[in-house]
């Protein structure tokens, strides 16, 4: 028995309660290492000298090439837990009890696993419209300025004495106005980039968290926006930048010209005692985004500064009904700060999603209740790295699916933000080297795997672009791809299929360059089969035939892939 691969940590993905009644449980081993687990569940306040134990088996729930998992959803009336698990590999059983391995169960009551209260406020709770949510990303200077419209003119304004600067032109006008473009393709959200008044073309610079900037309109014509996008069955999501603001902002203003007296002073993260701004592509005495002088990095952790923050969260959810935030640079502002603020915009909206920008497992923040989401920018690097790159067979893609489902809380799963670009990353189109079929897979696998699929703008035109100006590039309406008409297809493929939005993840198979995987819920079941290589698969149709493509006589093609309701 290969007891180095066994994992468990209570508290955590591993061990979570869903609601008042229902519990999760998780356990790792080694592949093909045992035979059954069990696991054992008691009321750990039985005041009873020994705790009276249920046994049930562990479903194996998942297998790649280094792990299997276990997985088992508990219902019982009990809101206090102790646990361990029974391990069986044919030959010896040993009980994994309080992160230690015995011969025997026979423990002091302490010794167990504990889930010690199922408290209502720690649980992590999703809005339910997450599951048939598909996102489309715009970033507002590029998108339209009117209806399938794009002048591409620069553009400045004028807030209170400081100059916003627009690069392309876009404006809320002109999202609303091709709201209908997007309940065409499919998309039933929309997350927009920064709007509000800003120095820079990108808005990530912020002069006025209260009012959208002037060379996007006035604050009326987003409330316009949003009332037509509820009208047409559309969230909106907008975009949060707390991390940093402009240098130009009246607070760090106020922190320039008096040092250390400015009541501000404290609202920073790191300064000196008199901050000097170096100017353009200077070197700041002072703490910054990435260096960045014209960003000062703001102090989170500061009573002034979360209220702050959390009254602007609450602000454009009360009075103007958005249906949700992205927080720009999550990872690296504090714990507290990102609850507080979670609490503060579901106090207004208990459905509305607040998302982080974590380009890394965000596991912590699942788990601390201070994100609902993340942009699940692994995603983006597991797709290119077995579809586009083909530097990845299918078993370590499989692998890498395994950490993407299991780094989740089970009812979190659903509200990852699975994206195959933004931004801030190259078009997954360019990473392809513009083979269509190539992201086709990708696209696939987005519109079929757990989670919210997130199209950044023109993708479904074939935009490409390596380099921030390029893949930042302004929106082509009458641009015709083919790109279009395979996400409208999956898309609607997608709505149709309720397994796919709602159901079961499980891998089948995945060998050499073919991965095949099903959703299944109640007794449906859809199955995705795709060939990332040349090598030709022999491949019966077992189901009802939904989509395929390089499918001929019975043999799947590269780039080819079937999907079937079983």
């Amino acid at each position: 028995m290969n007891l180095s691969a066994v994992f468990h940590r209570p508290l955590s993905e591993y061990a979570h309660a869903v609601d008042e009644n229902t519990y999760v449980f998780r356990l790792r081993t080694a592949r093909d290492d045992l035979e059954s687990v069990r696991f054992f569940f008691a009321d750990r306040a039985d005041m009873s000298p020994k705790l009276s134990f249920q046994s049930l088996p562990m479903p194996k729930i998942r297998s790649d090439k280094l792990y299997d998992w276990y997985e088992i959803t508990l219902h019982t009336p009990f809101l206090r837990i102790a646990y361990y698990f029974g391990l069986n590999d044919g030959t010896q059983v040993k009980y994994f009890i309080g992160d230690c391995f015995e011969d025997t169960d026979d423990q002091e009551r302490s010794d167990y696993f504990q889930l010690p209260f199922n408290l209502r406020v720690d649980r992590l709770e999703i809005p339910n419209w997450v599951h048939d949510a598909v996102v489309y990303n715009i970033f507002p200077d590029s998108f339209a300025d009117g209806k399938s419209h794009m002048a591409d003119q620069s553009a400045t304004a004028d807030w209170h004495g400081n100059e916003c600067r627009s690069l392309h032109g876009g404006t809320v006008n002109g999202i609303r106005e091709n709201l209908d473009y997007i309940r065409e393709l499919g998309c039933n959200c929309i997350y927009l980039n920064p709007i509000f008044a800003a120095s820079s073309y990108h808005k990530y610079d912020t002069l006025d968290y209260f009012h959208v900037d002037p060379t996007r309109g006035i604050d009326e014509d987003f409330r316009l926006l949003v009332q037509e996008a509820h009208d047409m069955g559309i969230r909106v999501i907008i975009d949060g930048v707390f991390n940093h603001i402009c240098w130009r902002h009246p607070f760090f203003q106020d922190v320039l010209e008096k040092g250390k007296a400015s009541l501000y002073y404290d609202w920073f993260y790191e300064l000196p005692e008199k901050p000097v701004y170096p100017g353009l592509g200077g070197e700041a005495d002072y703490l910054c985004f990435a260096y960045v002088p014209e960003m000062p990095k703001t102090n989170t952790a500061n009573p002034g500064v979360r209220d702050y923050f959390c009254r602007v969260g609450a602000h454009w959810v009360r009075d103007y009904d958005v249906d949700g935030w992205r927080l720009d640079v999550s990872n690296e502002v504090d714990d507290a700060f990102l609850r507080a603020f979670r609490d503060a915009v579901k106090r207004e909206k208990p459905d509305a999603l607040v998302i982080g920008e974590v380009w890394e497992n965000a596991f912590h923040y699942f788990n601390g209740n201070m994100l609902d989401s993340a942009m699940n920018y692994d995603f983006r690097r597991f797709c290119k790295q077995f579809m586009a790159e083909r530097c990845i067979d299918a078993a370590e893609f499989n692998l890498r699916v395994s950490d993407l489902i299991m780094r989740c809380k089970k009812q979190g799963l659903a509200a990852q933000l699975n994206l195959l670009d933004s931004h801030d990353v190259s078009r997954f189109l360019t990473v392809c080297n513009g083979d269509r079929d190539r992201m086709e897979l990708a696209i696939v696998f987005q519109m079929s795997f757990v989670g919210m699929p997130s199209i950044f703008y023109g993708d479904e035109k074939g935009l490409m672009g390596q380099s921030e100006p390029e893949y930042r590039q302004v929106m082509d309406f009458g641009r015709e791809n083919a790109l279009e008409d395979v996400y409208r297809r999956l898309i609607r493929l997608r709505q149709e299929q309720p397994a796919l939005r709602r159901g079961e993840f499980r891998t089948v198979e995945a060998k050499g360059s073919l991965y095949c995987y099903e959703r299944t819920l109640d007794t449906q079941t859809v199955r995705i089969t795709m060939n990332a290589g040349a090598e030709m698969f022999s491949i019966p149709v077992v189901g009802t035939l939904l989509l395929q493509k390089s499918y001929v006589h019975g043999l799947l093609g590269e780039n080819g892939y079937l999907i079937e309701r079983l």
